[in-house]
């Protein structure tokens, strides 16, 4: 079992990705109304939560699933390869068994919705911060069940398994609306290198207009309706 990471007040260190000031005021809150652990940096989008989960490296971090820019799914993949000693807990208000999914494949090591009691989050953080995984009492057994079944049955979507993380950063931003040149502002890559990742994306989809590619991109869950 993994020794917990602390502050130097003997704190688990808590870093908190969600896009809603409110919801991160009232989560922090709640938080660190205990005496064994501590919020000590936030973020409102993904980019930001990679950028400064890396610099603060905390025990665990809080990631919401529905950010702007990159999604908590993206965001806890690339923060998993960038910071592998960060435990990743989805904070969420979905319940739909294909994010749970998702969740897992990305590397998260727990799934608590947000319409859960107080004392889940903080059974969460702290087992979290041991190394071990959690679930919400309402995300069913069957849920996790169901993932390794399809893990050892091999049910992959490969089209979207093919996809490198780049390309899904590209796709979502596509989907959410921007051109190809907020695109490349947004990944401070060329406007050229933002159509060469559109045209892969949309060969390897073999999906070949803009409206196509946002029907995929919803029901992958990179954005929601």
């Amino acid at each position: 079992m993994e020794k917990e990471r602390e502050t130097n007040m003997g704190k688990i260190t808590v870093f908190l990705a969600d896009d809603h000031t409110l919801v991160r005021e009232g989560i922090k809150r709640l938080i660190n109304s205990n005496d064994d652990m501590e919020v000590v940096a936030e973020a409102d989008n993904g980019r930001d939560a990679i950028r400064i989960a890396t610099k603060t490296n905390p025990t665990v971090a809080l990631v919401d699933i529905t950010m702007p820019g990159l999604n908590g799914l993206e965001t806890t993949k690339q923060l998993r390869k960038e910071c592998p000693n960060i435990q990743i807990l989805i904070l969420t208000i979905h319940t739909d068994q294909e994010y749970v999914f998702q969740a897992l494949r990305a590397g998260a090591i727990g799934y608590v919705v947000k319409h859960a009691p107080a004392e889940d989050l903080y059974a969460a953080i702290r087992a979290a911060s041991r190394g071990e995984s959690f679930m919400s009492p309402s995300i069913s057994r069957v849920v996790i069940e169901d993932y390794r079944k399809r893990i050892k049955d091999g049910e992959v979507d490969y089209e979207w398994e093919n996809l490198t993380t780049r390309e899904r950063e590209v796709l979502q931003l596509i989907a959410e609306g921007h051109t190809n040149k907020d695109v490349a502002r947004l990944l401070n890559i060329s406007v050229k290198t933002v159509e060469t990742h559109r045209a892969r994306i949309m060969q390897k989809l073999d999906i070949h207009d803009v409206t196509g590619l946002t029907k995929y991109a919803i029901r992958k869950k990179l954005v929601t309706l």
